[in-house]
C-alpha cells in the first residue's frame, strides 16, 4: 500500500471513530433532509406546482443533491474543529503525507454519506418517489450525489483550513442552508425572474438535482434552461470535476501553510 492511500486510511479510521462516538453532527445532517421532505411535501406541496408529476416526487431529487451539497458545512465544521484543537499541528509534526489528512477526512465524509441517504431514500420512497429510470440510472444517480459531494467537502475542508474557528464555522455553515434555495432542488425555475433564473439554473445544485431526475426517470431536463441544467448529467459530472481540480490542491497547500 503507498504511503498517501496508508496515510488516508489511518485518518479516514480516526474520523469513523470520533463519529462513533459523537454522532450528533452527522445524525442532524442526516435527519434534517428528512424532516424537510415532510415539512415541504405535505404543507407546502398542495401549494407548488410542478407539471406533468406529483411535487414528492420532485422534491427527493432535490433533496438528495441539497444532502450532497451540505458537504461544504461538514468539512469547513472538521478541519476548523481540527485546527482549533491542535489536531492539525500534531499531524504535520509526524511523517506522513501532506494530502492524507484531508482526503481521509473527505472519504470518512463520503462514506458516511452513501449510508445516510438511504434513510431518505425509503422515506422518499414511502411517501410517493419512485425510480422509473432502471437500476443504471439509479446507480448513475447516486454515483453524481457521492462525487458531488466528494467534491463540497473539499470545498468544506478548504474553508475550515481558512476559518481555523470551530464556532465561526458554525455560523457560516447554516448560511450554506441558503445555496439549494437559488437552485431548483425545491422549486421549478421556470417562473422565476430572469437574473435569479440565470443564477439558479448555473448553480451546481440545480445540474446535479437535475441529472437525479432525469436518470431517476422524473422528469426530462428543461430544453431552454441553461445549459447545465439542460445537460444535467454532464453538467454535474463537470461541476464535480471542476471544483475538485480546484479545491483538492488549494486545500492541500492551506494544509501544508497552516502552521507557518
Amino acid at each position: 500500500m503507498s504511503t498517501v492511500a496508508y496515510d488516508s486510511t489511518a485518518v479516514l479510521g480516526r474520523h469513523l471513530r470520533r463519529i462513533r462516538h459523537s454522532p450528533g453532527v452527522v445524525v442532524l445532517t442526516q435527519t434534517m433532509p428528512i424532516t424537510m421532505l415532510l415539512f415541504f411535501g405535505f404543507v407546502f406541496g398542495s401549494a407548488l406546482a410542478t407539471p406533468g408529476q406529483e411535487y414528492r416526487a420532485f422534491l427527493v431529487p432535490g433533496l438528495l443533491a441539497a444532502t450532497a451539497a451540505g458537504g461544504i458545512m461538514t468539512g469547513m465544521f472538521q478541519s476548523s474543529q481540527d485546527v482549533q484543537r491542535g489536531v492539525m499541528d500534531r499531524f504535520r509534526t509526524m511523517p506522513m503525507s501532506r494530502v492524507a489528512v484531508p482526503l481521509g477526512q473527505t472519504a470518512a465524509d463520503l462514506l458516511t454519506t452513501a449510508i445516510g441517504m438511504v434513510p431518505l431514500v425509503l422515506v422518499g420512497l414511502a411517501v410517493g418517489w419512485r425510480i422509473e429510470g432502471g437500476a443504471p440510472g439509479a446507480l448513475g444517480a447516486f454515483g453524481l450525489l457521492l462525487l458531488f459531494r466528494f467534491a463540497t467537502n473539499w470545498v468544506g475542508a478548504y474553508l475550515g483550513l481558512l476559518i481555523r474557528n470551530e464556532e465561526i464555522a458554525g455560523q457560516l455553515g447554516s448560511v450554506t442552508f441558503v445555496l439549494p434555495l437559488l437552485s431548483n432542488a425545491y422549486i421549478p425555475t421556470d417562473g422565476l425572474p430572469g437574473w435569479l433564473r440565470t443564477v439558479a439554473e448555473w448553480n451546481p445544485i440545480s445540474a446535479v438535482a437535475a441529472a437525479v431526475r432525469d436518470l431517476c426517470g422524473n422528469a426530462s431536463p428543461s430544453a431552454d434552461a441553461a445549459w447545465p441544467s439542460a445537460n444535467p448529467v454532464l453538467g454535474a459530472l463537470l461541476w464535480g470535476l471542476v471544483i475538485l481540480a480546484v479545491f483538492v490542491p488549494l486545500t492541500v497547500r492551506a494544509y501544508t501553510r497552516s502552521g507557518e
